[in-house]
């Protein structure tokens, strides 16, 4: 899970993909965490990605490396309400503290859950990484 982190801090960006019905939904997020052995994302309760994901809890995720390698991860999000979580969030992002508090109504964390993240190149065998 260390290599899944490191890949989609270093890139900066990446693209989550949600369903909203028979439609499919791709936005660039930015936001990263490792939280008690976890790897969390951030949004905001009241975006329609946060609405999808209720909805639907199935998302991808997809980045690229400046070094041409690109990584795919399929998981569930599983919204994680505790104070502590949000917190270590707006640490490791404190620019977001202007727009969310980890005590408000609307920030929101989840974590991904049965992930299979998948690195490739055009050099060499994907390899793939469960958590």
């Amino acid at each position: 899970m260390q290599k899944v982190y490191d890949f989609l801090k270093k890139s900066g960006a990446y693209y989550l993909a949600t369903v909203e019905g028979d439609q499919p939904r791709v936005r660039p997020f930015g936001t990263i965490d490792l939280f008690e052995g976890k790897l969390y994302i951030q949004t905001g309760k009241a975006k329609p990605v946060s609405k999808q994901i209720k909805s639907n809890p199935k998302v991808e995720i997809s980045a690229m490396s400046d070094d041409g390698k690109w990584i795919r991860i399929q998981a569930a999000a599983v919204n994680d309400d505790r104070l502590a979580a949000k917190e270590h969030m707006l640490e490791a992002y404190p620019n977001l503290k202007d727009r969310y508090k980890a005590d408000d109504d609307n920030t929101q964390v989840l974590f991904l859950k049965d992930a299979t993240a998948t690195i490739y190149s055009f050099a060499g065998e994907p390899e793939v990484i469960k958590f």
